[in-house]
């Protein structure tokens, strides 16, 4: 899909020129200037609603409800939203998503002016909240390279990361000024402009629809496809369980902070701002930064030393309850958390191939959310208990072991080729298929030499992760009883359409796997590749056969 004004769309790539290159395109900068816009206006409703709610109730369990409300709906419907960004016009689903969360804004605007606003109204409006980022966070990523050329994409995903700790840094601190000054409901009208804003740049983006080829996915077969490639990657595991682990321990700090800036250093609404607009401050400090720092140390010690500072930062704000020090360690926490951040989101975007990009985020956000929310939750329940200075040591110290303990299992390099190989010939057919016809039953019939098949199984054993991956929802290996050499691998995929994609879907990594698989082959010809269609009772037809390379 293509964008007119774009030099992308219209082949005229720029040559890269740092992080900031992508700024050059007009249409990247104008979305890229009206979100840092709208989240600023995010992070501004966020403050006024934590605030807002250590006044009507002074329980840490409330106010972590707030955090937990926000942050759920993420966890629930990362998923399905990642398949609404692949399969619908992202940029009408984007304008909807604004008008929906200015609607929301609207009513919290309205309860506090009132003076009718209570925590069930408060944690209820900031879950629809969540819905609507829960539905834009996979289609906003899914936009860049819509928006820049290939070479500038990774400058956008960097941008995107420092425009958010722009606004995480200029919100708060400015949401609690006005909190102090003018109100909760000043602050939640002033949300409602951001929505406008952004819905206006988003109205102003030209962009075209992409062309139905036939084989455009359902939303029921793309959440399975989703599904699917997230059981079979083994790369995306590591990456999910380390963020896993990572968010749910330094959640405690999110969830606690509006309690240890009002109850255990004592300030007001602008100091709660202002130490939120510190962590931000951080985050922009800790972006310009991990380039330099990321060569230094690389990307697995970069990862322990984050984790370690975050445990650090957390500990400190357990203990102190000096403003000054509360500031210095909102700075050092938001330096480590936009490296976490910024480091487990381009690995993941890294090992996700183009056409599952917006549901393998999804899938990452997923666990992150879900780990925050969770986390928010347990950790105001473990304040409650043993108090909120206890609960963050016991976090800290917690992340400082984990952090210890994962620092064993490398995060995945991403650095595979994964742009589409196109290798695959085209399914010889004795008449045409119907594209919802299946399931369907493809093999590969291999001649392997009786020494070479410990090595054979192995590659076939990679192999394997891919076929799934990429569209299989079973996979095995066979021997001839009556030949042993004769080795059939098979796969099964759930209609016609789907093992076309199936063929799109092979990259140029997959593809130097495939030939590791077959130069164990002995023979004349290549493998045999068949492929069966499934047979109805009383039904015409039989297989479809060929002779090709896969």
């Amino acid at each position: 899909m293509t964008a007119p004004q774009n030099t992308a769309a219209e082949g005229k790539a720029l040559p890269p020129a740092g992080t900031f290159a992508p700024l050059r395109h007009r249409l990247f900068a104008v979305i890229w200037a009206a979100t840092v816009l709208g989240n600023t206006g995010t992070f501004m409703r966020d403050v006024a609603s934590a605030w807002l709610v250590t006044d009507l109730s002074p329980s840490p369990a409330a106010v972590a409800m707030i955090q937990a409300a926000g942050t759920l709906p993420v966890f629930l419907l990362a998923i399905p939203a990642g398949v609404l960004s692949d399969i619908l016009d992202r940029r009408r689903f984007l304008i909807g998503i604004q008008i929906g969360l200015a609607v929301v804004s609207t009513a919290l605007a309205f309860l506090a002016w009132t003076g009718t606003v209570s925590v069930v109204s408060l944690v209820a409006l900031t879950f629809l909240g969540g819905v609507g980022a829960a539905l834009a966070a996979p289609a906003w990523q899914s936009i860049v390279p819509e928006l820049v050329p290939r070479p500038d994409i990774k400058g956008a995903v960097a941008l995107n990361s420092l425009g958010i700790n722009i606004a995480r840094s200029i919100g708060p601190a400015l949401g609690g000024f006005l909190l102090a000054a003018l109100g909760a409901a000043a602050v939640y009208g002033i949300d409602v402009l951001s929505y406008v804003v952004v819905s206006a740049a988003l109205l102003w983006w030209p962009r075209e629809a992409g062309a139905d080829e036939g084989l455009r996915e359902q939303f029921g077969g793309a959440l399975r496809a989703g599904l699917r490639y997230a059981r079979a990657s083994r790369e995306l595991h590591r990456v999910l369980w380390r963020a896993g682990l990572f968010f749910a321990f330094a959640s405690a700090v999110w969830a606690l902070l509006p309690i240890v800036a009002r109850q255990e250093i004592g300030g007001g609404p602008g100091f709660y701002g202002l130490m939120l607009g510190s962590v931000g401050a951080g985050a922009i400090t800790g972006a310009l930064l991990l380039p330099r720092v990321r060569a230094r140390l690389g990307q697995d010690r970069l990862v322990l030393a984050a984790s370690l500072v975050t445990a650090a930062s957390t500990v400190l704000l357990a203990l102190t309850n000096s403003e000054v020090l509360g500031i210095i360690a909102a700075f050092v926490l938001g330096t480590a958390w936009i490296t976490m951040l910024t480091t487990l989101n381009s690995t993941t975007q890294g090992i996700l191939p183009n056409w599952i990009r917006g549901r393998g985020l999804a899938i990452y956000l997923t666990v992150f959310n879900g780990a925050m929310a969770a986390g928010s939750l347990g950790w105001g329940l473990i304040a409650q208990a043993i108090g909120t200075d206890a609960a963050l040591l016991v976090a800290g110290a917690g992340l400082a072991v984990v952090a210890a303990l994962a620092y064993r299992a490398a995060l995945p390099s991403g650095e595979s080729d994964l742009t589409p190989s196109l290798h695959w010939p085209e399914p010889a057919l004795a008449e045409p298929v119907a594209h919802d016809r299946g399931p369907v039953m493809i093999t590969v019939t291999y001649r392997i030499q009786r020494p070479d098949r410990p090595a054979f199984l192995a590659a076939l054993d990679r192999l394997s992760e891919e076929r799934r991956r990429d569209g299989a929802y079973a996979w095995g290996v066979s021997e001839d009883a009556a030949d042993p050499e004769r080795i059939v691998e098979w796969f099964f995929v759930e209609s016609w359409a789907e093992h076309l994609r199936q063929h799109r879907r092979v990259s140029k990594t997959d593809a130097d796997i495939q030939a590791e698989a077959r130069r164990f082959h002995q023979g004349p010809d290549d493998p045999v590749v068949e492929h069966f269609l499934a047979l109805e009772p009383r039904r015409a037809g039989g297989p479809v056969t060929e002779e090709a390379t896969s």
